[in-house]
């Protein structure tokens, strides 16, 4: 049996909340968090950007009795600046909060529409070996008629950074088919250090963003940027998709749920049983129905109905058939 991992003394947990969607759901996080991993060794961080040049509106966590509710479970609220990305690319939030949590302590990222359904406490983090989410489809690249392939695309970036492409290869998987090449959702992903992380994945998304290899000519970044750095960061820390056991991270432990109506179409029992329990007591359902999603999928039971329109022993593969159900019934909300 492989040794577990030793077990650092402090692991943060950092989530980005901002007005808006994000801090109803931050607070569903929390709840969850503190729900199901008691380990005092876990904080909790809620990353907020800070009004300024780079936000066209305050991105701050409002209203105020959400903060303080927050704050209840145990959070901090941590403010950062966005110097680099900020309202243009909002997705970039999650590589510049980084340089705000303590230097040199092991970190867990999350999306913020993640619920934890388990103890993080159990699983075998190895700090000195970053991974992220597997929990991915094949959105990038996606291929031009007489374009690169796969594997030109991919490579042109390991050489703009001095990285070995070939050890980033999952060899079982066919020439030019995109599970053979590194790739990850950036749900989540952790490392010993969130400034040395953090740096690395700002240097390279500057970098593609900035002057994308030739190979890039027609591959959007936006919204995709992070994740193709991502990889790439990860590769140079020396991680990988093998880095953490599966069943873990968006499995028994965590579910990124991504919104309402995907929760309830897709999500076990177990998961849903979890949303309506800490989302029942009056003070956070006084909140959480100001969020219009919230309000009508837990609290009108349109979640439950867009439940019913699938059997969830046999969902689709891919995420596109289910939201255009539920689009199709008019359930759909984000």
């Amino acid at each position: 049996m492989a040794r577990r991992p030793a077990q650092p003394d402090t692991v943060n947990i950092m989530i980005v909340g901002q007005m808006g969607r994000l801090a109803y759901e931050s607070l569903l996080f929390a709840l969850s968090l503190r729900r199901n991993t008691p380990d005092p060794r876990f904080k909790l961080y809620v990353a907020e950007p800070q009004a300024g040049e780079a936000w066209k509106t305050d991105p701050t966590i409002r209203p105020e009795p959400l903060r303080e509710m927050l704050l209840a479970q145990g959070a901090t609220i941590l403010p950062f600046r966005s110097q680099h990305f900020g309202s243009d690319y909002p997705y970039g939030n999650k590589i510049e909060a980084l340089f705000a949590l303590p230097k040199g302590e092991p970190f867990v990222f999350f999306d913020t529409d993640t619920l934890v359904t388990g103890d993080l406490a159990e699983v075998p983090f190895d700090f000195s070996k970053p991974s992220a989410s597997l929990r991915v489809e094949g959105t990038w690249p996606q291929l031009e008629l007489y374009g690169p392939g796969y594997a030109a695309i991919w490579k042109s970036l390991y050489d703009r950074f001095g990285l070995d492409f070939e050890s980033s290869l999952d060899l079982s998987q066919p020439d030019e088919y995109w599970r053979r090449y590194l790739y990850f959702n950036a749900g989540f992903f952790y490392y010993n250090c969130p400034h040395v992380f953090g740096q690395a994945f700002l240097d390279m998304a500057l970098s593609i963003r900035k002057d994308p290899p030739p190979e890039l000519v027609c591959q959007q970044l936006t919204p995709w940027l992070d994740q193709i750095a991502l990889p790439l960061v990860i590769h140079k820390f020396g991680g990988g998709r093998d880095a953490l056991p599966e069943g873990f991270i968006d499995g028994a432990t965590t579910s990124h749920y991504r919104n309402m109506p995907l929760l309830y179409a897709r999500e076990s029992d177990e998961v849903v049983d979890l949303l309506e329990e800490i989302s029942a007591p009056n003070p956070v359902k006084r909140l959480l129905k100001e969020y219009e999603p919230f309000k009508r999928m837990i609290y009108q039971n349109r979640g439950h109905k867009v439940r019913a329109l699938f059997y969830r022993a046999h969902l689709p593969s891919r995420e596109q058939p289910i939201r255009q159900k539920i689009k199709k019934n008019g359930f759909w909300m984000v």
